[in-house]
This record gives structure tokens, sequence and C-alpha cells, in this order.
């Protein structure tokens, strides 16, 4: 399977969350005490892909101290690093979301969700039912090999750019400039949008 993508790589059809659940979003912000902003990037190759997206996004807003703000459009994906035909197409999205937990412990909360969905780690590049990858955790630069942030083959990959800069279009990539420049910079191919499919933001 091979995508390319045509002039235009933000999806124009994407279409705003309704006022209502902004307004609930806003509203639950109160509950967290000086948050910060993460960005997370989710993906599937494996059994009912759109809908274990959509369950580790739920699973992400029932964590205490973290409120969902903004959820990509989904993107199918040639699987990275190995033969395209050897695995099944990735979707791909990238949350938006606020936290109180500290870096360590949004990951350990990630690790939770992957595992909820039985995601094995057996082989490098291999098929998973879920990843769930933080990409950028505020300003937060580090080197530590247990959390690097960001993460350190984001600016590189257009399935985190392209659905990124699709919610956040001025967003800044720590360290590294603003998502736009870093997605016009790499290749498309092997990623489109597709536009019939919807992940939904928490209510």
């Amino acid at each position: 399977m091979t995508f390319s993508f045509t002039e235009g790589h933000s999806d124009p059809t994407v279409q705003p969350v309704p006022a209502s659940v902004v307004q609930q979003v806003d509203a639950a912000d109160t509950t967290l005490s000086n948050p910060r902003r993460a960005v997370i990037s989710i993906g599937a190759n494996l059994g009912n892909r759109l809908e274990t997206l959509q369950g580790a996004i739920d699973g992400l807003e029932d964590t205490p101290g973290v409120r969902i703000k903004a959820v990509s459009p989904v993107y199918e994906t040639v699987p990275w690093g190995v033969d395209p035909d050897s695995q099944p197409s990735y979707f791909n999205a990238v949350v938006v979301l606020k936290t109180t937990l500290p870096p360590s412990s949004l990951l350990e909360r990630a690790h939770a969700v992957e595992e909820a969905f039985h995601r094995v780690r057996e082989e490098h590049w291999g098929a998973r039912t879920i990843d769930v990858d933080i990409v950028a955790y505020a300003d937060v630069v580090s080197d530590d090999p247990v959390l690097t942030l960001p993460h350190p083959r984001a600016h590189e990959r257009a399935f985190v750019l392209a659905p990124w800069h699709d919610v956040e279009p001025e967003a800044q990539l720590p360290g590294r400039g603003a998502v736009a420049a870093l997605l016009d910079a790499v290749t498309r191919d092997g990623i489109a949008p597709r536009k019939d499919l919807e992940l939904r933001l928490p209510e």
C-alpha cells in the first residue's frame, strides 16, 4: 500500500469541536491546578484500530489530573522501519492534553493504557495493538533515557507532525522549531488522511 500527500497536507474538512464540548472541557480545567500541556501520539495496526485508538483516548481522559483538549484527524500510515508488506497499515492520531502529572507519571499512564490493550514489546518496530508515545511535555527538553523529551524522532515523522499540525497549526516542537516547518521538511510518502474516520473528544 502506497500513500502520498497531495498539496495542502492539513485536512481542510476537519470539523470544529462543538462549542458545548469546548465549554465542558474548559470547565473541567478548573479541577486542575497549574496544568502543563502535553502532546501524545497514538497508533495501532492490529485488531480494530479505530476502536483501540478511541479506547486509548478515553483511558487517558479517565486519568486523574489529565484533561483532553484536542484530538486530531486519523491518518493511515505504512509501517515505519519495516517492509510495508510485512505488517498491516497503521491508524495514527495525536492528542493534546493538559495535565498536573509530572512526565514520569504521564509515561506510567501511557504504558498502563498500552497494557490495557495488550501491547506486547517483543520486536523492535513490531506490529502492535496500540502505541502511546509522549511527543512533548510543556517546553521540557531532556535526554533522560527513560523518557527523552521531546520524543527523539518526532521531528522526522510525518505521521506525528501532520495530525499535530491539523489541531495546532502554530505548534512548536521544543528544541526543534515550528511543526509546520518540520512537516514541510519530511517525506509524506506512506501517509494519508482518512476523512471517513473520526475520533471523539471525550465529553
